[in-house]
């Protein structure tokens, strides 16, 4: 009796305490100034949920102890969900995060977008949103998805999202406190920072918060506090770890958890009255973004801006400009004056680049709502379209009357241009892809984000020979476009290397140091230009070594020798040349011979745009708008032009001395030179 007394009385003890039995949720508390808490909520970045086993034990044990907490209201996770964007990470993660027993609220970072095999749709289905707005308790929290959406670039909150900021911002009471959320933080990291402050200005922000850097950090953002929350990882730690957001009358409090133990506060910050201003904000370009950076022989004919990324070389026929973008619009303009002509919908995001026949009239593109679409290309009415499994992220190449593309259900296919008939497919592609075939009469040649390099028999679909660097898949020649010249494949790979493959078997010839995903030919297929990361362009010669090619190469053409700009490349070059020059191509058979090393000074670099030439010049793309000009004969900057502030995913030459251009935050632009 005395046993069933106590029991009792334990039960009650637990009721009135607020644990349950079998769940017990520990109680936080009051903040020890008694202040009254409008909201407290644990904030969560940089899971990267993989197949990497502690990185979901480590979720799995966060969202545990979160349940067990009394006083959370919610939880936030604030990008970097995933490792690789791919589907069944994400599927994953939202399984773990799901038995949350309180909302949550989430936005992708950089992991979830840049190698997504489904182009970014899978997060948006999987999570229904790609940004959030919801007011608790008086307090008003804007959530935003940022990029680099599938090009590799520096980040950039998606000109569809800024457009969303846009209205929310003016829309909102300046009185309402506002908590920002970006997996980024605001500042030179991200293209477009300047941009989203000046909306955030309009409003009451009190804290923009992001992940990223994997550690707990405070900024200052033009007078916007900023907060930097550590990743959930374990790393060197024995637990995994987040912060508890207290958000009080006056204060914002942040306090690492970890091992079932909240630690004191790290940071406080005071809550403040609204000292924003309209100002100019929504202006994504700044003020030099489409005029003459260098002064250069350039001038824009017309220019125009999309509501929605571009992540997509633009086509040209029929005097039209042919457009794809991430709101599934493909579009053809005016090529005079940049009017749209006709547009067609799809019902998925588009980073395929359009290709067009001229000689049949029909253009054809890949979509993530998994259709390979073929439009005639003067009116934008459909032809036929065929159905892939997931996502169609690949570029078309017609060559022959044959479209060659790529997607993300592991195949890749011929189609006849004319019917839509299938002409062949090869079903075992091992990783997703998103580049552009090279196709001729001895071979199809593409890469994927599994680290394989397919050569096909472009009649029938045999498989010639798969090449691979034997890295990661982060290291696939899967982004870079290749080139074919005297019997030799080109691709070069995040791993920083050229590599030239025997366009018949497969065996890698040479590889270099220098490159990552950029590359471009000659008209005449004599050189193969290519983009580091570090402000250099490099020359090779295509052709195999020959006594009669040693008479005619330039010995003294070492990068060391190039045009420097200063101290600093110079040095750079010379490095370079250690493993890349002439005198030490021209003796043995099979290594690379360096023509010239140009500093160009557009500084680090990651952008995968090819290069392109014209009129004896070299166009070369960079990751921030700016297009760099060179001479062809030796490297030299001819000229700079700044069109964007974002990515340029390609500069077409399309004759008359005058180049198409398109950038990732929907700008398209005519440039005579």
């Amino acid at each position: 009796m005395m046993k069933r007394y106590f029991i009792l009385i334990g039960l009650l003890l637990c009721f009135i305490s607020g644990y349950s039995v079998g769940s017990p949720r520990q109680d936080i508390g009051e903040p020890k100034d008694h202040k009254k808490v409008l909201v407290r909520f644990a904030y969560l970045a940089d899971l990267h949920i993989s197949d990497v086993a502690t990185n979901v034990e480590d979720l799995e044990i966060s969202v545990k102890d979160i349940n067990s907490l009394k006083g959370i209201d919610f939880v936030i996770l604030a990008g970097d969900i995933t490792e690789f964007g791919s589907d069944e990470e994400i599927l994953l993660a939202k399984s773990i995060i799901d038995k949350l027993t309180v909302p949550y609220y989430i936005v992708a970072g950089n992991h979830d977008s840049k190698w997504s095999e489904s182009g970014c749709n899978t997060f948006s289905k999987v999570f229904g949103y790609e940004h959030f707005n919801f007011n608790f308790n008086g307090i008003q929290f804007i959530g935003t998805n940022s990029g680099p959406n599938m090009r590799m670039a520096p980040a950039l909150v998606p000109r569809e999202s800024i457009v969303w900021l846009d209205s929310v911002t003016r829309a909102l009471p300046r009185h309402i406190p506002v908590v920002f959320i970006n997996h980024y933080p605001l500042d030179e990291g991200m293209l477009n920072y300047k941009t989203v402050i000046e909306m955030l200005k309009r409003i009451n922000t009190q804290v923009a918060m992001c992940g990223h850097g994997h550690s707990n950090r405070v900024f200052n953002y033009d007078g916007i506090p900023g907060i930097m929350g550590r990743s959930n990882l374990r790393a060197k730690s024995t637990h995994p770890a987040y912060n508890i957001v207290t958000i009080t009358t006056d204060t914002i409090t942040y306090a690492v958890r970890s091992n079932s133990h909240t630690h004191k506060p790290w940071h406080k910050q005071p809550v403040q009255p609204w000292q924003g201003s309209w100002g100019n904000a929504g202006n994504q370009q700044d003020n030099k973004s489409a005029t003459n950076w260098q002064g250069p022989p350039a001038k824009a004919v017309w220019t125009y801006q999309d509501d929605s990324d571009i992540g997509s070389a633009a086509a040209f026929g029929f005097n039209m400009v042919f457009i794809s973008n991430t709101a599934g619009v493909v579009k053809a303009l005016d090529a005079a004056d940049g009017s749209v002509k006709w547009s067609f919908k799809t019902d998925g995001k588009i980073f395929s680049s359009p290709e067009v026949c001229e000689k049949t009239g029909l253009l054809v593109v890949g979509s993530s709502d998994n259709y390979i679409y073929c439009l005639n290309a003067k009116t934008g009415k459909l032809k036929w379209k065929v159905e892939a499994a997931k996502s169609v992220l690949g570029s078309p190449t017609i060559y022959k009357g044959i479209v060659y593309i790529g997607a993300s259900d592991n195949t890749f296919r011929a189609i006849d241009l004319a019917s839509g008939q299938m002409l062949w497919v090869y079903p075992r592609i091992k990783g997703f892809i998103e580049a552009k075939p090279w196709a001729d009469d001895q071979g199809v040649y593409i890469g994927d984000w599994a680290n394989q390099l397919y050569a096909f028999e472009p009649k029938n679909g045999t498989l010639q020979w798969v090449w691979t660097n034997r890295k990661g898949r982060g290291l696939s020649a899967a982004a870079v476009w290749p080139v074919k010249a005297n019997g030799k494949i080109f691709v070069v790979t995040p791993e920083r290397r050229s590599h030239a493959i025997d366009a018949k078997t497969g065996k890698e010839l040479w590889s270099a140091r220098g490159g990552r995903e950029s590359i471009g030919l000659s008209p005449d297929g004599s050189t193969v230009y290519i983009k580091t990361m570090q402000d250099t362009v490099l020359a090779f010669s295509t052709k195999e070594y020959t006594p009669a090619a040693a008479q005619t190469a330039n010995p003294t053409a070492t990068a060391s020798s190039a045009p420097a700009p200063n101290q600093t490349t110079a040095k750079t070059a010379s490095s370079l040349a250690q493993t890349a020059s002439p005198t030490a191509a021209l003796t043995p058979a099979g290594k690379p011979v360096l023509l010239w090393a140009s500093h160009t000074g557009y500084g680090y670099e990651i952008g995968p745009s090819p290069i392109t030439t014209a009129d004896d010049l070299v166009f070369v793309p960079t990751d921030k708008g700016n297009i760099f000009v060179l001479n062809a004969a030796d490297g030299t900057v001819a000229w700079t032009y700044r069109f964007s502030i974002a990515l340029i995913n390609y500069i077409r030459p399309i004759g008359n001395r005058t180049i198409l251009v398109t950038s990732m935050d929907g700008k398209v632009g005519v440039i005579k030179y």
